[in-house]
């Protein structure tokens, strides 16, 4: 059942979800999130068994103000606090370490928790109708099925999970990608998700270099969305360079006759303009990519999954430049391209 974000019934009625132990879609700047009470175990396992994910694959908790982080967090480093003093609320998350007892099923058993606080009213308010009535944090991975492609409309979290679960409609989401992840458990900030959010802009907020590792780290807390195949479509996804696109379209065999049909076989989603092949008709669909980060970025789910709406078997995708405002798209192209082991 979906309900207008904008209502303040809607709000009240959200909040005693949570309260209830029910679960909740919940509008945030990132992407939709389904959400249920971090304090409550048996609530939080509503949302691992709902979405099929791993038990031991932590989730974000998510909070209105100091006195969440107060109930979930055992210290917050000075460093931390100054990237929280920047960027909540917004679209950042950081790897805390947890109180031991509150929120261990949430944290996938770790004696760290991902916090962030959301931007977005809805979700803001609901957040805090929701700690008045003693909900001081609300775990929300992304509302899809364990490695799908995340919702950022209401709609998309509607065709996941039906008309059961109740969601608030707060929009589409205004970022697209889901929130940046420092870890802040150690002795200097480590990035171990790149969103929005780059690691200059983090450094320069709290005064100390923040490490981007180029490879996995063992020494890194397990944190969400860092598995080597997510977000991906039911289309194949390939990442190419231009020249790469522009050959594959120059080669690419039609389809036989007698399995030829009205659908597109592979979309095509590139910066510029392609030469397509004289047989392109009822083969490929075309759009274009926004060049600029924070709008491909806003799209990228929703085009997905819009690809995926029209049947066609490939998506063929343009690799985002190799530069610091582009990871957070990269990262999550690269992911969906990733075959599932």
């Amino acid at each position: 059942m979906i309900l207008d974000g904008q209502s303040p019934q809607a709000i009240a009625a959200a909040a005693q979800a949570l309260q209830r132990g029910d679960l909740l879609g919940l509008p945030t700047e990132t992407v939709y999130g389904l959400a249920a009470d971090a304090g409550n175990d048996a609530a939080v396992a509503k949302i691992f068994a709902t979405k099929g994910r791993p038990a031991n694959h932590p989730l974000i908790v998510h909070v209105a103000n100091g006195q969440g982080v107060a109930r979930f967090v055992s210290h917050v480093p000075e460093f931390a606090q100054r990237l929280i003093d920047a960027f909540w609320p917004g679209p950042l998350t950081l790897i805390l370490p947890r109180r031991p007892e509150v929120a261990a099923v949430a944290a996938g058993g770790q004696n760290s928790v991902g916090l962030r606080c959301p931007s977005h009213p809805v979700a803001h308010a609901v957040l805090e109708r929701a700690q008045d009535l003693g909900v001081l944090g609300v775990a929300a991975p992304s509302a899809n099925l364990f490695g799908r492609v995340s919702p950022t409309t209401a709609a998309h979290v509607a065709s996941e999970f039906g008309d059961k679960l109740l969601i608030l409609d707060g929009g589409p989401c205004d970022v697209g990608i889901e929130s940046t992840i420092v870890d802040c458990t150690r002795a200097v900030p480590v990035l171990l998700r790149p969103g929005v959010l780059t690691p200059q802009l983090l450094s320069d907020a709290c005064g100390v270099t923040v490490i981007a590792p180029q490879v996995p780290d063992a020494d890194a807390p397990r944190a969400s969305g860092t598995l080597a195949s997510h977000y991906a479509p039911t289309a194949q996804v390939r990442l190419m360079s231009a020249t790469e696109l522009q050959q594959a379209l120059d080669t690419f065999a039609p389809p036989a006759p007698a399995m030829d049909k009205e659908a597109a076989t592979v979309a095509v989603w590139s910066h510029f303009a392609l030469r397509m092949p004289d047989h392109s008709a009822n083969t490929f669909v075309h759009k274009t990519m926004p060049t600029s980060p924070d709008a491909c970025a806003q799209q990228l789910f929703a085009q997905l999954r819009d690809f995926d709406a029209q049947g066609v078997s490939q998506i063929w995708v343009q690799a985002p430049p190799q530069t610091p405002d582009w990871d957070g798209v990269r990262d999550r192209l690269t992911r969906a391209a990733t075959p599932t082991r």
